[in-house]
């Protein structure tokens, strides 16, 4: 007989061994009465909504004061800049606009003097 098959015989043996002890040792715990069983389950099941309640409170408390102290400001910033914006480029229209009838009229008078020297 080869040492494998020696090993895989071992094994066999030594799995109904474990099964026994195993079933011995379930036999000494102390398992928890019925109403023992359901004061810890409640205790758990108050305890974890118990911290779900506040979790969803510091949540909504953290929103609500990012709300107030980031996103408003900064809304009111953006909007500034955007009416600052708009104000300064109609400001550049205005000022380029001007420049380009005050080249138009220097041209002409260039123009005109030109044909004047003639």
């Amino acid at each position: 007989m080869s040492k494998d098959e020696k090993k895989s015989k071992n094994d066999v043996k030594n799995g109904g061994k474990f099964w026994k002890e195993s079933k011995a040792e379930l036999k000494k715990v102390s398992w928890p009465k019925p109403k023992s069983l359901v004061n810890d389950t409640v205790t758990v099941i108050v305890i974890v909504l118990v911290v779900a309640i506040v979790v969803a409170v510091l949540d909504f408390a953290f929103y609500w004061l990012n709300q107030k102290v980031v996103v408003e400001p900064e809304e009111k910033i953006v909007n500034s800049r955007s009416v600052d914006d708009v104000t300064n480029t109609t400001e550049v229209v205005e000022s380029v606009e001007n420049t380009d009838e005050t080249s138009e009229q220097t041209t002409e008078n260039e123009v005109t003097e030109s044909n004047e020297a003639e």
